[in-house]
């Protein structure tokens, strides 16, 4: 290896000694992956051995080892003047003359005698390791134009190893300051500026699943992703099905994209600019499917031939539009978790929402917000407060950690506030938009990342409980659990709980929270008035059209709780809006009738039959096929609600028969609720149309009894285990049972009552499906009754 500068394509995974991680691999990647289709912009990285001949001179690096033995990180102003004054005195000493001739040299060959844009990076000894990645150490500059340029800011990168905050790391990660040194990475610069760029990592951030490619996407350089300035485009890449050539793309979220960061005019003092970005692009994808497919191959290559999952930076060039592959390191956070499992969960009444955003880390804080405008006013965030910004720098790195949760305006799931609050255990909100605005200097507030994917700053300090599952202690049981999944974006970390699979997968919270608009208005929308037509114009952004957004919005939510699961079986529910809910759609009043009593009307199975109904019931048998024929998720069953007459029941599955949802067919299964009494009572005869049963405890509790568990004044009487009750139950069982068919019970019944419990068991129920916070609990009281017996 060259003294003092070296090509990447000569370097591997075993130079993070010389070249540190980043330039590492990125030698790596050109020298074995590139035959595979992965696509490394040239360059070349200064040495470790450069660097410390650097420091050398003059006595630099004895001066900085004296300045830093005395010093107490968590005092942030001598941290800050420390820092400041070593990096005085690094640019302040000039590079070895021999290291700025072979960068001259280097720098003239990867240019082939042309001036060109190069980004110049650090690459640290000790950075990117799998016990070791803080993202946004040191410095970056892009679009760095000539030999002085390059070199001055090679000096700043050769500095940046003494900010303030990769000061505090090293000493919080128990790293000798003499034993880290530094690399340079110069590397030809893609055209992003005119296309787009973000990050991409081989399995979910937040939950760990490792089936998915989840990838982040903006117009321009990719510094504004990392960053959070904006808050980008989303995609999520189910492995499965990319590697069997299915249709593998889980599910879009559009982003609002607001700026872009592009190369500066030429005479402009700065190398690049931020602008805004055009209203009719930030309303697109800024990446076809097509590249996204591309995109999560290529991790795919990376996460094999690294053997580990992968944080990657990606580029496409505007010009030419190919994808490129900018730096890829170890993802460092869910990859290290075992097989215990946190739980956090609100104890006390919701209060008044303050501000909402994209939710990290699944867990809750709480404690007084701290409005942080600027890197100067750190030092006003105490132990316990909640740090509200605008964007987060790297610079706030010293301070972070004190903070009980982090809630910004502007990012997305891979900004840098993202991934430092996961590497500390943070819960944060980021991309709020308002929320240094609508959070008080001071305030108490509660953040809670553990609801989905939306977080949610609540006004006030709420009382929440905190849990530790040990996965590995959970013993076997004679009878399957399962779990009740209704919101998509919880459905990855659910699948780390225990399972044998989804018994109740409910449409209506895909309908009401990801669409939010009646499946009639979408249909008839160019007969809809001005008003309705600009409430929904923003919702369906991205789409094609109303009844593509319907279709596609539909199949993401179930795939995503399918790809989770899978290969357990996820028994879809079809829908089974009320007329009063359904009016609570946009569109809905115009088309659904005023009941006396919706829970006894126009619901479940009754609509499916219904001529007025039936077009947006054919496009819920869209979604489902789309899932399992064109995705492949085989493991999605079908249930029907609320089937009133055996008659009905026979019409629907003929229905769903016509428009490709047929029994049998590749496995499938089409179940019945079990939630009223003709049900259990007519239980074989129905059994001629369907595949099993799943018994609707509360339904059928309540009109077998005849109470409204909603009314105050009976609601004491609601009782599942109420002596006819449990006879239509045994009824149900036995019929299914006789025939082989499956049956199962989703309801709280099973959690609350540890009598009913054991009597589902001694019945033969073969699957109980429960909340996802009531399964461990539920599990080991099962598990004890069992041993008793």
């Amino acid at each position: 290896m060259d003294t003092y500068v070296v090509p990447f394509e000569r370097v591997g995974q075993h130079d993070i000694e010389s070249v540190g991680g980043k330039n590492a691999s990125l030698g790596e990647m050109i020298r074995a992956l590139a035959p595979l289709g992965i696509s490394v912009p040239d360059g070349f990285a200064t040495t470790a051995h450069a660097y410390r001949e650097f420091l050398r001179q003059d006595g630099l690096d004895a001066r900085i080892r004296a300045e830093l033995a005395t010093l107490e990180v968590n005092d942030i102003a001598r941290l800050a003047a420390t820092g400041a004054r070593i990096r005085q005195w690094i640019l302040a000493t000039g590079l070895p003359p021999p290291l700025e001739q072979a960068v001259r040299d280097a720098l003239r060959q990867l240019g082939g005698g042309r001036q060109i844009a190069v980004a110049v990076r650090s690459s640290a000894t000790a950075e990117d390791l799998p016990e070791a990645s803080f993202a946004g150490q040191q410095e970056t500059f892009l679009n760095v134009r000539g030999e002085a340029q390059v070199l001055a800011a090679m000096h700043a990168v050769f500095a940046s190893l003494f900010n303030d905050r990769a000061i505090a790391y090293r000493v919080h990660q128990g790293f000798d300051h003499s034993a880290v040194a530094l690399s340079a990475g110069v590397q030809h610069m893609v055209r992003s500026d005119r296309g787009a760029s973000g990050v991409m990592f081989t399995l979910d951030t937040d939950s760990g699943f490792r089936d998915v490619v989840f990838i982040t996407a903006a117009y321009g350089l990719g510094e504004t992703v990392v960053q959070g300035a904006v808050n980008p485009d989303e995609f999520y890449v189910y492995k499965p099905a990319l590697r069997q050539g299915k249709a593998a793309l889980l599910r879009r979220n559009l982003g609002g994209k607001a700026i872009k960061m592009i190369y500066a005019e030429p005479g402009e003092q700065a190398r690049v600019r931020t602008v805004e970005v055009a209203p009719e692009q930030r309303a697109r994808f800024c990446l076809s499917d097509a590249d996204v497919l591309d995109l999560a191959r290529q991790g795919l290559i990376i996460e094999t031939h690294y053997g580990k999952p992968m944080d990657i930076e990606w580029g496409k060039d505007g010009e030419s539009g190919k994808l490129y592959i900018l730096q890829a390191r170890p993802e460092t956070v869910q990859s290290r978790s075992g097989r215990t499992i946190e739980r956090f969960a609100l104890k006390s009444s919701r209060t008044r929402v303050l501000a909402t955003g994209r939710s990290i880390g699944q867990r809750i804080g709480a404690g007084p917000g701290r409005i942080v405008r600027e890197v100067r006013e750190m030092a006003r965030v105490h132990s316990g407060d909640v740090l509200v910004a605008d964007m987060t720098d790297p610079d706030w790195e010293p301070v972070m950690k004190r903070a009980a949760a982090i809630v910004t305006n502007r990012g997305g799931r891979t900004c840098h506030a993202a991934i430092i609050a996961r590497e500390l255990g943070i819960p944060a909100v980021v991309g709020c938009t308002d929320a240094t605005a609508r959070i008080g200097e001071g305030q108490p507030v509660t953040v809670s990342c553990a609801e989905g994917d939306t977080g949610y700053v609540y006004e006030g300090l709420l009382e929440f409980e905190h849990r530790q599952i040990e996965l590995g202690t959970l013993p076997k049981l004679p009878v399957k659990i399962m779990m009740n999944v209704a919101n998509p974006d919880r459905a990855f970390g659910f699948a780390a709980i225990p399972n044998r699979g989804v018994g109740l997968a409910r449409l209506e919270f895909i309908i009401s929270r990801m669409i939010g608009v009646h499946p009639r208005a979408l249909l008839e929308y160019a007969q809809l008035d001005a008003g309705l037509r600009e409430q929904i114009v923003p919702l369906m952004a991205g789409y094609s059209d109303p009844v593509s957004f319907y279709v596609e919005k539909l199949a993401e939510g179930i795939a995503q709780i399918a790809a989770a699961f899978a290969p357990e079986p996820v028994i879809v529910r079809l829908s089974d809006f009320k007329s009063n809910e359904y009016a609570n759609l946009i569109g809905g009043s115009r088309y659904e009738p005023r009941e006396e009593n919706p829970m006894l009307g126009l619901r479940g199975a009754a609509r499916y039959v219904d001529e007025r109904f039936r077009p947006c019931f054919e496009l819920e048998c869209r979604a489902i096929k789309r899932v399992r024929e064109q995705q492949g998720l085989e493991n999605v069953q079908v249930m029907v609600p609320f089937v009133r007459t055996v008659a009905e029941g026979r019409r629907v599955t003929e229905l769903l028969a016509d428009n490709g949802i047929e029994r049998g067919e590749r496995g499938l299964k089409v179940i019945m609720m079990c939630e009223l009494p003709t049900n259990a009572l007519l239980a074989e005869e129905y059994l001629e149309h369907f595949d099993g049963m799943s018994i609707g405890s509360n339904d059928l509790t309540q009109l077998t009894l005849g109470i409204d568990r909603d009314s105050a004044l009976v609601a004491h009487q609601f009782d599942e285990r109420d002596p006819a009750v449990r006879r239509l139950i045994a009824m149900a069982i036995t019929a299914c049972r006789n025939q082989g068919k499956y049956i199962g019970i989703c309801g709280q019944g099973p959690s609350d009552h540890p009598d009913f419990a054991r009597w589902l068991l001694d019945q033969g129920i073969e699957s109980i499906s429960l909340n996802p916070d009531t399964v461990v609990e539920t599990w080991l009281r099962l598990a004890g009754e069992s041993e008793r017996q």
